[in-house]
């Protein structure tokens, strides 16, 4: 099953080419039970999040606790939290002076950003880098690793 809270994800028609049940996430299915109910109806076991914003309700997390997962892009526990994504993130890391930055893979539990951490690689951030430039290195970095370390944790 896939499910998105983005009308337009490319994973949306992905999931559809291949016949895969797509589902909506609302904040209303979210706060009802409904995703939940959906999520035990189709079986799923497992829970990769990927550019999801929202904070995930705790009776899923409580349900699927260390069976949901999800990538950051900085070194947690620094620069995470609610409102720490994309290019928030990664002017953070320079305002903050970092010498390094890089990727978190997590387990997601009901706080933001402060599940047991999985893995975690790292990129230099060098003097006189911008945001833009510091995102595509770790763009680069969860091509690189993310879909491995599900994989593993899949086996």
């Amino acid at each position: 099953m896939l499910a998105s809270n983005r009308p337009g994800a490319g994973a949306k028609a992905i999931g559809e080419e291949y016949g895969i049940p797509v589902f909506p996430i609302t904040r209303d299915n979210m706060a009802d039970g409904t995703l939940l109910q959906t999520l035990l109806h189709h079986a799923v076991d497992f829970v990769v999040l990927a550019g999801f914003l929202r904070k995930v309700p705790a009776d899923i997390t409580s349900h699927f606790r260390n069976r949901i997962v999800n990538i950051h892009p900085s070194l947690l526990p620094r620069h995470g939290g609610q409102g720490m994504y994309g290019r928030h993130v990664h002017e953070a890391v320079i305002n903050a002076g970092d010498k390094e930055t890089g990727i978190t893979i997590h387990y997601v539990n009901e706080h933001y950003d402060e599940g047991d951490i999985i893995f975690q690689a790292k990129v230099p951030v060098a003097p006189g880098d911008r945001p833009e430039g510091v995102e595509l290195k770790v763009r680069a970095l969860e091509k690189q690793y993310f879909p491995g370390v599900v994989e593993k944790l899949l086996a």
